[in-house]
C-alpha cells in the first residue's frame, strides 16, 4: 500500500504516518518540515497545497493506493483568505492529485467544529451540521467536504474527529494550560462538556477507512463520553503542577464582551487574535457530544482509549512538559 498522508508534519497526520510506515505501508508524506519527515524514513515531497501540484511533483510521488488528507489551517482566528487557500483549494489540488496518481481511497480529516451552535447539542450525528458556521475554520472546513464528497471517482470518507489529544499535542490540552498559568478562567453555569479523543483511537478510525468498503460517507469520531470542560482542565493541569484559578462570570454580558473584542481585532492593523474568542468561550459554555454508532456500524470501530488512559498516556514520561507550554 502505497499512502500520501498530508499534513504530515502536524500532531495527527504525524501520528497518523509513522502508524502507516511501521505497518509496513509505503508513506509519502507532505508537511511543513520535510527534513523533520526524513529522519523519520518517511519519503518527503513538499508541496504548497494551495496550488495545484506540479507534474514534476506528481511524478516524485508515483502511484498512490490512497491519500489521507490531514492538512488544513485549524485556528479559532484569522483571514478568511488563508482559510480558504489551506483548507478548500488545498483539498480540491490534492483531491485531482489523488485521481491523477490512481488512488483508490480518500480519506479526509475535517472537523466537529462544523456542529458548533451556542447551544446545549448532545448525540450529535453527521447530518446535524450548524445553519451557519461559526468562524472561517468551520465554514470552510464544510466547505472542503463538500468538494471531496463530489469526487464519486476517488471513494471518499470524511471523518470529524472531536477535540483531539495526546502526546505531541501542541493545541487542545497546551493552550487550555497556557490560559490557565496566565489568568482565571471563565465558568459557567452550567458548564460545557465535549467528548474529546485519544490520537491512537482517531489513527486506529483512519486505518479502518482505509480498509472497509464504504464510499460517500461522512463519519463522526470521538472518545464517545462527554466530559465537563473545568474536569478536563483540572485533570490536565494536575499533571502539570499547574493550578487553575476560575471566574465564575455570566454568560450573557461575557459574550457581548468578547464579541466587542472580536470586532476591535478586526480593525486593527494585522487583525491580532484577541485574548478570547466567541467560539472558545462557547466551548467552556455549552455541551456537545457526537453520536458514533456510524463509525462503529461502517468501520467496525470504537474508543479504546477512556479519558483517564488519555491522560496517563499523554504525559508519560514527559511527553508534554510544563516547558513546552
Amino acid at each position: 500500500m502505497v499512502v500520501l498522508v498530508t499534513g504530515a508534519t502536524g500532531f495527527l497526520g504525524s501520528t497518523l504516518a509513522m502508524a502507516l510506515h511501521q505497518a509496513g505501508a509505503d508513506v509519502v508524506a507532505t508537511g511543513r518540515n520535510a527534513p523533520t519527515l526524513d529522519r523519520l524514513g518517511l519519503r518527503a515531497v513538499p508541496l504548497d497545497l494551495s496550488m495545484p501540484v506540479s507534474a514534476c511533483d506528481a511524478d516524485r510521488i508515483g502511484p498512490l493506493t490512497a491519500v489521507v488528507h490531514c492538512a488544513g489551517l485549524s485556528s479559532p482566528w484569522g483571514s478568511k483568505a488563508a482559510f480558504k487557500a489551506a483548507n478548500v483549494d488545498a483539498t480540491r489540488h490534492v483531491a485531482d492529485l489523488a485521481q491523477r496518481q490512481g488512488a483508490r481511497r480518500f480519506v479526509m480529516i475535517s472537523t466537529a467544529s462544523v456542529y458548533f451552535q451556542f447551544a446545549d447539542q448532545d448525540g450529535l450525528t453527521e447530518d446535524q451540521v450548524a445553519p451557519s458556521p461559526v468562524n472561517a475554520y468551520a465554514g470552510t472546513k464544510l466547505q472542503a467536504e463538500d468538494h471531496a464528497l463530489a469526487r464519486s471517482d476517488l471513494n471518499v470518507i470524511v471523518i470529524r474527529p472531536r477535540g483531539i489529544y495526546g502526546a505531541g499535542d501542541t493545541a487542545l490540552l497546551p493552550r487550555l494550560m497556557r490560559v490557565a498559568r496566565k489568568r482565571p478562567l471563565p465558568r459557567f453555569d452550567p458548564a460545557g462538556a465535549t467528548d474529546i479523543t485519544h490520537v491512537d483511537d482517531v489513527v486506529a478510525a483512519i486505518m479502518r477507512a482505509l480498509e472497509v468498503d464504504v464510499a460517500g460517507e461522512v463519519i463522526n469520531v470521538s472518545g464517545g463520553v462527554g466530559v465537563p470542560l473545568p474536569e478536563i482542565i483540572e485533570a490536565a493541569c494536575a499533571r502539570t503542577g499547574v493550578v487553575p484559578r476560575w471566574r465564575a462570570l455570566p454568560f450573557g454580558p461575557a459574550l457581548a464582551a468578547v464579541r466587542v473584542m472580536e470586532g476591535a481585532a478586526q480593525m486593527w492593523p494585522g487583525r491580532p487574535e484577541p485574548p478570547v474568542t466567541a467560539y472558545a468561550l462557547g466551548i467552556l459554555r455549552y455541551r456537545q457530544t457526537l453520536d458514533i454508532s456510524k463509525a462503529h456500524r461502517l468501520l467496525g470501530w470504537q474508543p479504546q482509549v477512556s479519558f483517564e488512559d488519555g491522560l496517563a498516556r499523554t504525559f508519560k514520561d514527559g511527553a508534554l512538559r510544563p516547558g513546552v507550554l
